[in-house]
This record gives structure tokens, sequence and C-alpha cells, in this order.
């Protein structure tokens, strides 16, 4: 019999290319810099059983065709809420894993995270199914919020936000804890806090048991946790039936995939922050996707150093330097501009209260030993952007526009907010990542119906790096692909090979004549 398995590799494997070679022409003007064109990743279909004209470019071109996924990112395909079956919820013990920030903070943009998630909760228990709760929250958190006091007077305030009754459960969050009353009942169950019990973070086998006993479905509707490893988010997956994204995490997993989508270009980053070396991965993937660069915050110091301006040594990272030089590089091979402030808003160190703005080349060369400290991006360089935002399609702003944490003399955000509220109107997509983006935006009756929106900045940040996010991975997967069944299995009287793969499961067809048995 002449058959042919086809498997996708692991959700855990990479597929990078290269950056591409040096060449081009570099051009430095003013107070930004041209540098530009990328190679994509490729995903490619691996065959168990292929012929020897495997590398043949016309065979890799055929088999790249059935691919609409980047194989780097394929592990962000998972199974979701709204798609699993409603009739299998009913009769089921359900755990959902919740974010408590979400659930205490009904304002502002969070409101929608809000409805979200609470949607997901209602959903379950309307579909027939016994949900148990689980969630955590730190002890900050608990001295500032009453309603953190206890499991006892959290459940009411759930029930009060789900308008259904909800029983609070101490002890070891599992379905055994409760008693068996509790069990029958259609109320909703939630657990105590789950830092109070170590095998939480630790990620421990016995707790993810414990906590998955008598629950045949998992939902994790907490994506802030995406990026670490816990026994409610990940551990938990090994001992329940199927798990499946929430509706809130869902949402934010599509907005995590339009930062990489480049459809709509051109299409530039508006970076901030500090701690180059430790973003050099995701800065260098963004100078590969985007069409414009402009970094302001402490980054701006790093590629000002790298483009040979002057600068005080106490305001770069000396062993940055390399990760830099890269990025320039990146830049240059794709003709894309890289651009930094122009004027900066100083303060005083001898005058707490004493604030003014100096050119960007003029502090550098001499002010800082004056004892001027920079503190956000100046006028001048928000009109720059304003002008430059007219010409593009889409925009991504990550990271906070300031130099320094407190929010006391910050004012390049709220102004940058109005600019892209108004680029907004003209047909734009915005993309907010991180609390000073998100705030920015607050205030802006308009804002909510035309931005995307993230507080996660850190999730992005791994994301953007490259790394697989465990509370994602461990879900359960869905298949992304259209498959053209009449090209590749058009008798469906021969035989049929499924080849099951350790992570994705693939049914691939082909033409029986094809391959040697």
């Amino acid at each position: 019999m002449q058959v042919c398995g086809v498997q996708l590799s692991s959700a855990t494997s990479r597929w990078r290319e290269s950056w591409p070679p040096f060449g081009g022409s570099y051009e430095c003007a003013g107070h930004s810099c041209c540098i530009s064109g990328s190679q994509r990743p490729l995903c490619r279909v691996q065959c168990c059983q292929v012929p020897r004209s495997t590398g043949n470019v016309a065979h890799l071109q055929k088999e790249d065709k059935y691919s609409c996924v980047d194989r780097s990112t394929s592990y962000l395909h998972v199974q979701t809420l709204r798609n699993f079956p409603i009739e299998k919820l009913y009769g089921e013990v359900v755990l959902v894993r919740l974010d408590s920030v979400l659930l205490l903070d009904p304002l502002g943009l969070s409101s929608c995270s809000l409805k979200r998630t609470l949607s997901t909760i209602k959903y379950l228990y309307k579909a027939g199914g016994k949900v148990l709760l689980v969630t955590s929250w730190d002890p900050v958190l608990q001295s500032v919020n009453p309603v953190l006091k206890s499991t006892e007077s959290f459940a009411d305030y759930m029930s009060s936000l789900l308008q259904v009754k909800v029983i609070p459960v101490n002890g070891v969050p599992c379905l055994t804890s409760c008693k068996k009353e509790e069990r029958v009942q259609n109320d909703i169950i939630l657990f105590e806090n789950l830092l109070n019990f170590r095998g939480e973070n630790a990620n421990c086998n016995d707790f993810s048991q414990k906590l998955a006993s008598g629950a045949a479905i998992f939902v994790n509707d907490s994506f802030s946790l995406s990026h670490k490893i816990r026994a409610s988010t990940v551990g938990i997956t090994r001992f329940c039936y199927a798990s499946l994204a929430g509706f809130h995490f869902e949402e934010e997993l599509m907005q995590l995939l339009k930062i990489n989508d480049t459809t709509r270009r051109p299409y530039i980053a508006i970076i901030g922050g500090s701690n180059f070396l430790r973003k050099a991965p995701a800065l260098h993937l963004l100078a590969s996707q985007c069409d414009g660069l402009f970094l302001v915050g402490k980054l701006s110091f790093q590629i000002m150093n790298g483009l040979g301006i002057p600068v005080s040594s106490c305001l770069i990272e000396k062993n940055a330097t390399k990760e830099v030089l890269q990025l320039i590089e990146i830049a240059h091979n794709r003709n894309i501009p890289i651009y930094y402030p122009t004027d900066l808003w100083c303060l005083n160190s001898n005058n707490n209260e004493q604030l003014e703005i100096f050119d960007s080349a003029e502090l550098l060369s001499g002010l800082i030993s004056l004892g001027w400290t920079p503190v956000d991006i100046g006028p001048s360089t928000l009109e720059r952007i304003s002008s430059l935002l007219s010409s593009y399609k889409k925009i991504l702003w990550i990271g906070p526009t300031s130099f320094d944490l407190t929010e006391e003399f910050s004012v390049g955000a709220t102004q940058l907010g109005q600019i892209l509220n108004k680029a907004s109107h003209n047909s734009c997509d915005i993309i907010l990542v991180g609390g000073a983006a998100c705030k920015a935006v607050k205030g802006m009756s308009d804002s909510s119906s035309q931005y995307t929106a993230s507080e996660n900045e850190s999730i992005v940040w791994e994301f953007l790096k490259g790394r697989i996010l465990p509370g994602i991975a461990a879900l359960d997967k869905s298949y992304p692909y259209q498959i053209p069944w009449d090209d590749v299995f058009s008798d469906t009287t021969q035989p049929l090979f499924v080849d099951i793969g350790s992570d994705v499961c693939v049914a691939w067809m082909v033409k029986q004549q094809q391959f040697a048995a």
C-alpha cells in the first residue's frame, strides 16, 4: 500500500530565517536614521515518508502553500470555549482559572475584560456545567481591598457580579474539599486563594492533580499569567479531559496575534521604556516586521549612542552595545527609519520643581553634568510623531514615553494619546500595550471602539522575543489550517493514513500513486 504520513513539527520548535545579508544604503539626516526589508519565517510540512526529491524547490513550495500560519507561533492556535460543543458541558465539572485583578477593576479599559470574564462563567453555568472557580491575589492587593479580606467576602462579591449564588470553600482547592450537598447543588463554588498553597507557584504535580480532581474540563481565563508556569494554568491541563481558553483569554490572544499581522502597511512601532539588552530580541523582531521605529524613553539613548551621538555614560547600557548595533543593522538592511526624540523635558536635580525643555543633542553634550535629568519627551518630538503618523496605516505603542518610573513629571504620554486618537479617526489601526499607553487613552470617550488595548506588557514582550508562553502552550490545540482536499487527495476510495504528533493532530491525505509504501 502506498501511503504518506505528514505531521507538523512540535509546537515548541522554531523556524527562523537568518537576517538579510548586509547591503544597501545607509542614510542619517537630522535626528532620524533611515535604515530597511525582511525575510519572514517559513512554515514547512514534514513528511514521514517522502521521495528522494524532497530537496526540490518546487516540492517545498507545494508544501508551503498549504500552511496559513507561521510555525513559530502555531502553538497560539488553541481550542476555545466558544468553539467547544456546548452539549458536552452539560453535567460536567468545569474548573475555571480567573484573573482577580480584572474582577476587582470594573472601570476603564478593563471593563470589557471584566464583562468577557463574567460571560465565561455565565456561559458555563447556563450550559449546565458544575462551575468551580480558582484565582489568586497577593497580600498587597488584599490589604487595600476589603473584598479580598476572606474567601467568604470574595464569594459575596462574585455573587453580586454574577447574580448567581457563589459558595466559598476553604482548604485545598479541589472538589473533595466541598461538602456533599455543595457538590450536588447547582451553585458556583469559589475556592481559597491559590497563593496560600506552595504547590501553585511551584507547579507541583501533586497539587495540580488535586486541583483537577473531579473536574473533566479546564477553562483558563487568566491571560495575564500566560508567561508563567503555575499549577492552576499549566500543570492542571495534564489531568483534565479538555483544556480550553475562556472568552477573555481568547480575546487577549487575538490581540496578541494582531501585533504580528503586517497586512496593514505601512506599520510603525513607538517603543518606550528601558532595559535594551533584555528586550533586544523583541526589538529585532519589530525591526524585521515594521516599516519604521520610534524609540522613546531610555531606549532612545541606546540608539543615539549606537549612531555615534555622544551620550553620557550614566544614560546608556554598556553591555547592550552589540544588540544596539544589530538593531541598526537590521533596519539598515531593510531601509526603514529609526527615530528618536529631538527634545526632552528635563528636571533640575537642585530644584525639583524646575522643568525646562532642551534639545536632545544639547542636553547630552553637557547639561547632564550640570544637574539636568531627562524626564519625558518634549513638544518638538511630539510634533514630529504627529507629522509622521499621518502616513502610517498601523501603529503599535508599547512602553512609557517617560525616562523615569514616576508619573509626576510625565506629560508626553497624554499628548501622545491625543495624537493617536486623531490618527484612529483616519482609519488607522492602533494597538496599545502596557499601563502607560492604556492609561493615556482612558479619558477619551470614544477610545474603546478605536483601539486594540492590552495592559499585559510583560506577556507581549515575551511573545515578541519569540518565547513560548507556557500558559498558552498548555491548552488544547485547534487546527488552524484550510486543507485543499481536492488537491491533496482527490480519490476518496484510496487508503487514508493519519499521523498524530505529540502536540498537534494533523490529518493529511495524498494520492496513493505518489509515494512508495
